[in-house]
C-alpha cells in the first residue's frame, strides 16, 4: 500500500512513524512534511492547503490512501474533492468538518442534541457583544468562530479584559476572518480532559485517553498554546468517568451525526470540562489532536492503516482495537515567546545524543546550510514510553538537558 500523508507538523510526523512499521505499507508520502518525517517518508513539496496539486499527485503516483492531518484542508473540502475522483482518503468531509470549522455550527449541533456544553451567545456586532458581555459573569470565554490555529481563545478575568478581547478580534482582526463571528461562553470550572476517537456511520470508539497541558507555564499558568506536551493515560480518565462521556456525550453524538445526515467519518477529538455536574464539550476538532496524537499512537498496537481503511469502508465495528500496556509522555520544546512573538533559525544541538529509546517528534524544524534549526512556535516533541508516566516524564526530562537551541522553553511539570 502506498499513502500520503498531508501536513508537515509534529501530528504528522506521528502518524508517519505509526504507519512505518505496519506491514502492509509500502510507501509512505508526506506533504510538505519536515526533517524528521523525511528520514521515514518521501517529502513531497506540496503545502497541505494546494488541493489540486495534492490531487494530481495522488493520481500521478497511484497512491493507495490519502491521510489528512491537519483542520484546513479538511475545512477546505479535500476529502470531498477526492471522493467525487474516485480516491480513497481518511478524514470527514467539508460538512462534517465545520464542528471544528465553526464554534457556532459546532455549539448548535451540541445544543440540538442535548450534548451538556457551557452556555454561550454568538455575534457578529461588536457593539451588540460590548454591551452584553457581562451576561456570563467572570471570568468569561471568548472564542473565534473560525480557525485561529489553537489560539484563538481568550479567558478574561474582567470586563476590560473581555472588551479587549472582543476588539481584537472582531474590529483589528487579530485572527484575521475567523473573528468576524465570535462565540461568548460561560467559564466552566472543573479539570480538563479529552478523548480522542474513531468515528463511522455505525460506530464511535474512544481511543485510550490523554492529558494535554495548554497553558504556556508550569501550574496552567499564560497563555493558551497549541499544546506544550501529554501524557497518556489521563489520571482524570477513570473507568466510571469513561463510561458517563460514552452514555452522556459520545453516544449522543453518533446519534446527532445520524440525525443531521451528516456522513462523519474519520478522527473526532472532544475536549471536555469534568465539572462538579458532569463532563461538558468544551469542544470537538475532527482530526488528531496535537500533540495528544504523539502519546496516544505511540501506544496504539494495531494497525493504523487497517483501522482507517476499514472507516472508510464503514466497518470500524469489525476491527479490534489494542493498545500497548506502557504508559507514555510527551514534552514540546517551544521558541522563546510563543505562543506569541518568537524568532525563527535558532540552531538545535544535541539530538544525536539522545537515549536509543526516546523519540523525536519533529513540529516547526528546518534544514539550513545543512543544520537543523526551529522553523515554528512549537518546535520538537521529546516521547517515551515506561511502566508508569512518571518513569517515562524522568526519561523525557533527563534526556531534554542534552538538547539546546537559543531561547529554548519547555514546561517541567508535565507527567510530574
Amino acid at each position: 500500500m502506498k499513502i500520503l500523508v498531508v501536513g508537515g507538523g509534529g501530528r504528522e510526523h506521528a502518524i508517519c512513524w505509526k504507519l512505518k512499521n505496519e506491514k502492509d505499507v509500502e510507501q509512505i508520502y508526506c506533504a510538505p512534511g519536515n526533517p524528521g518525517i523525511s528520514k521515514i517518508a518521501n517529502c513531497i513539496d506540496i503545502k497541505e492547503d494546494e488541493i489540486d496539486k495534492l490531487l494530481n499527485f495522488v493520481k500521478m503516483n497511484k497512491i493507495d490512501m490519502t491521510i489528512v492531518g491537519p483542520e484546513v484542508p479538511l475545512v477546505m473540502g479535500i476529502v470531498d474533492i477526492f471522493e467525487k475522483s474516485g480516491l480513497k482518503i481518511f478524514g470527514p468531509n467539508k460538512q462534517c468538518a465545520q464542528l471544528e470549522g465553526s464554534k457556532s455550527f459546532s455549539k448548535e449541533f451540541m445544543i440540538r442534541h442535548n450534548i451538556p456544553t457551557a452556555k454561550y451567545k454568538e455575534y457578529i456586532d461588536l457593539n451588540k457583544a460590548m454591551n452584553e458581555i457581562d451576561e456570563f459573569g467572570y471570568p468569561v470565554v471568548i472564542k473565534a468562530d473560525g480557525l485561529a490555529s489553537g489560539k484563538g481563545v481568550v479567558i478574561a478575568e474582567n470586563k476590560e479584559q473581555a472588551q479587549e478581547a472582543l476588539k481584537e478580534m472582531m474590529e483589528d482582526k487579530k485572527f484575521g476572518d475567523a473573528g468576524l463571528k465570535i462565540v461568548v461562553e460561560e467559564f466552566l470550572k472543573g479539570t480538563e480532559t479529552s478523548i480522542l476517537t474513531f468515528v463511522d456511520n455505525h460506530t464511535i470508539t474512544p481511543m485510550v485517553s490523554a492529558k494535554d497541558h495548554k497553558k504556556v507555564n508550569n501550574y496552567e499558568i499564560g497563555l493558551n498554546t497549541g499544546g506544550m506536551g501529554t501524557f497518556s493515560p489521563s489520571e482524570v480518565y477513570t473507568k466510571k468517568l469513561s463510561e458517563e462521556i460514552e452514555e452522556k456525550i459520545l453516544s449522543k453524538t453518533l446519534e446527532g451525526f445520524k440525525k443531521d445526515n451528516l456522513d462523519f467519518k474519520g478522527i473526532l477529538f472532544v475536549g471536555l470540562m469534568i465539572t462538579d455536574k458532569g463532563p461538558k464539550v468544551l469542544e470537538y476538532n475532527v482530526r488528531f489532536g496535537d500533540p495528544e496524537t504523539q502519546s496516544v499512537l505511540f501506544r496504539l498496537d494495531t494497525d493504523l492503516n487497517k483501522i482507517m481503511s476499514a472507516i472508510i469502508d464503514n466497518n470500524l465495528k469489525n476491527i479490534d482495537i489494542n493498545y500497548k500496556k506502557e504508559e507514555v509522555v510527551c514534552v514540546m520544546l517551544t521558541s522563546g515567546g510563543y505562543p506569541e512573538k518568537y524568532e525563527k533559525g535558532k540552531i538545535i544541538t544535541g539530538l544525536e545524543n539522545l537515549d536509543k529509546d526516546i523519540v523525536v517528534f519533529h513540529s516547526g524544524t528546518k534544514i539550513i546550510d545543512n543544520k537543523l534549526v526551529t522553523n515554528g512556535g512549537r518546535v520538537i516533541g521529546i516521547t517515551a514510553k515506561a511502566e508508569t508516566v512518571e518513569k517515562a516524564a524522568s526519561k523525557v526530562y533527563e534526556n531534554i538537558k542534552k538538547i539546546s537551541f537559543e531561547n529554548m522553553h519547555y514546561r517541567t511539570d508535565i507527567g510530574i
